[in-house]
């Protein structure tokens, strides 16, 4: 598995043809599942992941916004929530250097929280955990040794094909992300969560500023086109608002 993805955009190259993928629709197979399947048969982020060991093309994300806001580095300590199947624990990992192969650095500390079981990723400490559950926090503190330096959230909540339920769903989600975050981070951390296009919801990006130095959204390029996800990064912990 690489750090850091390769130079310049995936399949890209002069002189190269690519050659698109077209998948026919099966019986029994809905139009829907055709379409995803070629999608995924096509993605340049898909076969990059299988290519350099990461389980998900999520991780391109996670490289992607670290390459723009340097957030991890050797010595770091990482919550990720919602951490299955394991792509953005596996980038922490490498770029905290929790498996100590960079010699002469700080080895960082890496915890993956789930309700579900996680298949073992060297370097990281995964942890079978629902972190809205009572003393969530002082577990994943005495996990980790101490606050964390990074707290990061790819979850998404399941989809129920109204918008403004949806957009319910996930606000309410990375609220609790960000509540749990201001809970385990140390002065100076950051957090990480997904949100739906148009950004965090306007109140909770001005409670996120009471506690943070600065509030910013990003679409790192592996974030398909179609996806109307976008990432909320928050940098600069201070404290927790008062009410």
């Amino acid at each position: 598995m690489t750090d850091r993805p390769g130079s310049g955009k995936p399949g890209s190259g002069r002189g190269h043809r690519e050659l698109r993928v077209r998948v026919k629709t099966a019986k029994g197979r809905k139009l829907s599942s055709t379409r995803w399947l070629e999608r995924q048969l096509n993605d340049p982020y898909v076969a990059r992941a299988r290519a350099e060991g990461y389980r998900s093309r999520a991780a391109y994300k996670l490289l992607e916004i670290d390459d723009r806001f340097h957030l991890l580095r050797p010595g770091c300590r990482v919550v990720d929530l919602g951490a299955a199947p394991g792509g953005w624990t596996q980038v922490a990992v490498a770029r905290s250097n929790a498996l100590g192969e960079r010699k002469g650095k700080p080895r960082g500390r890496v915890l993956g929280v789930d309700l579900s079981p996680v298949e073992p990723i060297p370097g990281a400490e995964l942890l079978e955990l629902d972190f809205l559950a009572e003393g969530a926090d002082a577990r994943v503190r005495d996990w980790l040794g101490g606050p964390a330096d990074l707290v990061v959230s790819d979850m998404a909540a399941p989809a129920s094909g109204h918008p403004q339920t949806d957009h319910l769903r996930i606000t309410g989600l990375v609220e609790a992300a960000a509540e749990f975050a201001m809970d385990v981070l140390e002065p100076g951390g950051a957090f990480v969560a997904k949100v739906l296009a148009g950004g965090a919801d306007a109140a909770l990006v001005k409670w996120l500023n009471r506690g943070f130095a600065k509030v910013q959204h990003m679409k790192p390029p592996a974030s398909r086109k179609d996806s109307s996800e976008k990432y909320l990064v928050a940098t600069g912990f201070r404290a927790r608002p008062e009410p």
